[in-house]
């Protein structure tokens, strides 16, 4: 059963939603603030997060920065405010996704169940290129007994396209999950950066390629035998 945190300093939507997703099977941990969902995030395990922006103690940004800093888990950011510049706030600060109050429950379950599934497809924190072990956590590349460290950019993303070998990601999309979304900087450098992973590894072409799809972005292929 998947534990589920429900961080509102308002009782009738902690109440509302504790039913609500109860009866979808879900457990569920409630706090009245962020410090409470700190504690209960130290001390149970917690498969998603659902926290309203507007608390006492500990906001939801702060609370939503915290996890995404030491969590690996999905987070949906609950608020009454409209303005884009508070959901803005909310994805710079790690949520996943946003909802506005006042919402449909049956949203809010359609919302959990995307997350769930992108989440099951999150890769390991290591990743096998053939011979190639990379330890997303260690930010190392082993190679039997060679050890080889990369500058942390070209690793990260070495790390995104050998996570899904195969899949064709976009330069924005690259950029995104490399650089971050507030990143200013042209899409080309993710150009240089690819180059220069090609200029490392030139040595590796028995074991994967990264291809480029002209117009579009890259993805990295497993050479197989």
């Amino acid at each position: 059963m998947k534990q589920l945190l429900v961080a509102d300093d308002d009782p009738h939507i902690r109440t509302l939603l504790r039913q609500v997703l109860t009866r979808e099977g879900y457990a569920v941990m409630e706090a009245e603030d962020g410090v409470k969902a700190q504690e209960i995030l130290a001390n149970t395990p917690i498969d998603l997060a659902v926290v309203d922006v507007m608390m006492p103690r500990m906001d939801g940004l702060n609370l939503c920065q915290h996890i995404r800093e030491t969590y690996d888990i999905p987070i949906i950011l609950l608020t009454a405010r409209q303005q884009l510049s508070d959901k803005e706030q909310g994805f710079l600060r790690g949520t996943d996704d946003y909802l506005t109050k006042p919402f449909e429950p049956a949203e809010l379950l359609f919302r959990i169940s995307a997350l769930f599934r992108r989440y099951s497809f999150a890769p390991d924190d290591k990743i096998r290129l053939n011979t190639l072990v990379i330890d997303r956590k260690n930010y190392e590349i082993t190679d039997g007994n060679e050890t080889l460290l990369l500058p942390v950019k070209e690793f990260e993303l070495l790390a995104q396209l050998a996570s899904f070998p195969g899949r064709l990601f976009s330069r924005g999309e690259l950029i995104e999950r490399i650089w971050g979304i507030d990143y200013e900087g042209d899409e080309r450098t993710v150009d240089v950066h690819i180059k220069r992973l090609r200029q490392r590894f030139a040595d590796y072409g028995d074991k994967f390629a990264i291809r480029t799809i002209r117009g579009i972005g890259y993805k990295l292929e497993l050479v197989t035998s």
